[in-house]
This record gives structure tokens, C-alpha cells and sequence, in this order.
């Protein structure tokens, strides 16, 4: 393992993370001496729309992967509608390899809290949610448990710190679905239907949540709009880049010497993240990377030094996603990793669109025959000819998210297919494996 130098030491900025080692940081007492809850009795001597402003001005993007910008969208919430106002905050971190909201909700719920007050204060709602995966059954323990302190502090609830403000914050618990990570297909699952994206337009912030005006944010945008609104947008922009502001958790996991959490303004590299890792494993050699998650395409040892963030890492011919980034070496392979993942796409799936339906379970099928021996030439046609009809043209994301990995590993790694079809690789998989490949 080799020790980071000084000046890559130096790009850690622990903001959303900084309370995570503190004993005991999930408890009220403790976040409040850890300067909680300042952010809110500051908000709330603030006009609404300008906070909405300061969230614009700190030029804070969404941390769930898309990167829209959270002032614009809290904007978008037609005022004086006569309607209610609903803020969801996206919990349901499902993506593979994904793991920053988990730590965070489990470690230090109260700041989340803190955010979802403020960012409801500023969109006028007096009801929100929180949509966390079921599985995470510590981290909802947490959160609801923060949820009461918070009620018996005042901070939520009835005339919060008597400023005539009222908001009653609910903890649901999803049913494991990955599509219920979809904006809309979270909001049919929080209305107690099942969960499957809906035609847009209208969009959430006119017609979202029980057809009323709804912000759908995820957990890291929401958790840090305290921090700005204690130190501004000045001091936010002061981290990351001109267009990528503030600092990210980077979530690095695979063949590193310290898979973790690592907290970084954006624009820092690849490279620099992997040396705060303590490095390649011993015997390893970079081959392949994801930059944010499974679902984004992915990338080779050549973009080693490609700035994370959202313009640099779109540059590079991918998205930066949900920052999961999973290091692969020479001694993985991508045609194995893509089937892995092509396994949980398909189950995933929630079958309402025929791309992703059917083109998931013919891909599936298809590189079972590949990595069984029994591959032809015509099946990298095949994976190639049903990957660009998934892509852009799926009902949402999740069949784009399952397309890329494939077209991603056709292109820089054509030559491990054919290896595989030409015999030069054993196969990985059993002839069991091919059962209704065919």
C-alpha cells in the first residue's frame, strides 16, 4: 500500500462526512454541538425564494446522477397554486456499487432532516418524504429515530422554532424494487401502487406527487443545503469547479488497497482518488473503471486523469452518476463483469417497455452462450443491434443504464469477446448455464 502524498492529502474536503467518526453522531445532542441546526433557525429568518436563489447562486447540481441544477429545479414549483407542495427526498440507493447515501443516513441522519426542513421551507411544503430502500433496515431505524428527537426538539412538527412553519416529515420504507430509484416510478410506489415509470410530461414539479407540484431530490443534494446555508454560496463554490461546484463523495470500491468513502471537490481525477486509496492492490494493474455506477459507461486506464465531474467525465464519453466508481485490473473480465450486471438489469427490470423487456432477457441469454463456449460472430452483432435499440429508446433510464455497459465493453474490449468465441479463454460458465440461452 503506498501513502498518498501531501498534495493529494490535501484534496480531501470532509463536509457532508466530517461528523461520521464522531461517537454517537446519530443523536440530536451530538449534532447539535456539531454546529446542527443552525442552518435551519438561520433559513427560517430567510423569504423562502431566497433561499431558493442562494441554492442557484452556491450553483449546487443533483447528486443522485443526473447533475440538473437544484436551485432551478425548487423554481420550478408554481407558487400561490392553491395546491399542496410535496419535497421526496430518493433514498433507494440501489445502483451497484453504489453506497454513499447508506453511511450517510446511517451516521449522521440529523443532517438530512436538517436539509429536508429547509429545502421544504423554501418550495412551500408542508409534507415530506423520505423513499428509502427496504433492505436498509439500520439506516430507516436511524433516520426514524432521528425524526422523533426532532419532533420533540421542535424542529418538526407544528410551528417549528415558532416561526408559524409547519412540516410533518415521513420515513417509508420501499419494497426492494431498483426501479423505484426512477423519480416516477418512486412516486406511484409512495402512492401505494406498484412502482413503474410514468409518460412525462407533466413532469413532478407540476403534477408529482398525488398530482400536486413535487421536488424529487436525492440524499447527498438534500444533506447539503445546510452546509450552504451556513458558509454560502461563495464558500461552496470554493470547492469543486466553475460548473461542478462543492465537494462529492466518491464512492471507490474493487481492486484498491482502501475501498471507501472518499470526500473530494469535484474535478479531482481517477488518479488522485486510487493514490487517497492507497493504491492497486498488489499484482493488480488498472483495466477498466465505472465512473458513476453501473450504469454509465465505462472507462479504460487511458482516462485515468479525467476530472470527476459532470463536464469532465461527459467529455470522456460517460456520465458521472452516482459516483460509484468500481476498479477493475487486468485480472477481471469485462465481458464477465457485463453479464454480472446484464443478470441484475433484467431482474430488475419492471417490464412495462419492450426494449428493455425483451432486449434484457435476449442479451442475458446471449452472453451465457458466450462465456459457456459457445459463442459465435454473429452474436457480438446481436449484443451490439439490441444494446443500441435499448438505448434512448426505453421508457426511462433503466434500460439506457443496462445498454451501456455492453456497447461500452463492444468498444474497448472487442478482443476479450472474441476470445472468448474463439477459444483462447475457458469458459466461466457451466453448460447449465445455457439453458433456454438458445
Amino acid at each position: 500500500m503506498t501513502q498518498p502524498r501531501r498534495e493529494v492529502l490535501q484534496k480531501l474536503t470532509p463536509v457532508l462526512t466530517k461528523r461520521w467518526l464522531s461517537p454517537d453522531a446519530w443523536k440530536i445532542g451530538v449534532y447539535e454541538r456539531l454546529d446542527g441546526y443552525a442552518a435551519l433557525r438561520k433559513a427560517l429568518d430567510v423569504h423562502p425564494d431566497d433561499l431558493i436563489q442562494l441554492v442557484k447562486d452556491s450553483g449546487l447540481r443533483g447528486r443522485g446522477g443526473a447533475g440538473f441544477p437544484t436551485g432551478l429545479k425548487w423554481g420550478f414549483i408554481p407558487q400561490g397554486d392553491g395546491k399542496p407542495h410535496y419535497l421526496v427526498i430518493n433514498a433507494d440507493e440501489g445502483e451497484p456499487g453504489t453506497c454513499k447515501d447508506l453511511p450517510l443516513m446511517t451516521y449522521d441522519p440529523h443532517s438530512l432532516i436538517e436539509g429536508a426542513i429547509i429545502a421544504s421551507y423554501a418550495i412551500r411544503a408542508n409534507r415530506a418524504f423520505i423513499y428509502i430502500r427496504g433492505e436498509a433496515v439500520h439506516a430507516a431505524r436511524r433516520l426514524r429515530n432521528a425524526v422523533e428527537e426532532a419532533k420533540a426538539k421542535g424542529y418538526l412538527g407544528r410551528n417549528i422554532l415558532g416561526s408559524g412553519f409547519d412540516l410533518e416529515l415521513v420515513v417509508h420504507s420501499g419494497a426492494g424494487a431498483y426501479i423505484c430509484g426512477e423519480e416516477t416510478a418512486l412516486l406511484d410506489s409512495l402512492e401505494g401502487f406498484r412502482g413503474q415509470p410514468r409518460l412525462r410530461p407533466p413532469f413532478p414539479a407540476i403534477a408529482g406527487l398525488y398530482a400536486s407540484p413535487t421536488v424529487v431530490n436525492n440524499v447527498g443534494t438534500i444533506a447539503s443545503v445546510p452546509y450552504i446555508v451556513l458558509g454560502g454560496p461563495d464558500w461552496w463554490k470554493s470547492m469543486g469547479t466553475e460548473k461542478s461546484s462543492g465537494p462529492m463523495i466518491y464512492s471507490l470500491s474493487g481492486r484498491i488497497a482502501n475501498p471507501g468513502q472518499y470526500e473530494c471537490g469535484l474535478g479531482i481525477t481517477l488518479r488522485e482518488l486510487i493514490e487517497l486509496a492507497g493504491g492497486m492492490k498488489p499484482g493488480h494493474n488498472l483495466k477498466f473503471w465505472t465512473p458513476g455506477g453501473s450504469s454509465t459507461p465505462l472507462l479504460t486506464a487511458e482516462h485515468i486523469d479525467t476530472p470527476m465531474d459532470f463536464e469532465g467525465v461527459a467529455a470522456a464519453g460517460s456520465i458521472l452518476g452516482t459516483t460509484a466508481m468500481q476498479i477493475f485490473s487486468d485480472q477481471d473480465c469485462p465481458v464477465y463483469s457485463t453479464w454480472r450486471w446484464l443478470e441484475f438489469y433484467h431482474h430488475e427490470s419492471c417490464g412495462k417497455c419492450t426494449p428493455c423487456r425483451e432486449g434484457n432477457y435476449w442479451m442475458v441469454r446471449t452472453y451465457r452462450r458466450i462465456l459457456s463456449g459457445e459463442g459465435t460472430y454473429k452474436d457480438l452483432d446481436t449484443l451490439q443491434d439490441t444494446a443500441d435499440n435499448i438505448f434512448g429508446r426505453s421508457f426511462c433510464g433503466l434500460g439506457d443504464g443496462a445498454a451501456t455497459p455492453v456497447m461500452s465493453t463492444l468498444k474497448f474490449f472487442r478482443q476479450d469477446y472474441l476470445d472468448y468465441i474463439e477459444g483462447r479463454t475457458a469458459p466461466r460458465l457451466s453448460a447449465k448455464a445455457l439453458v433456454g440461452a438458445h
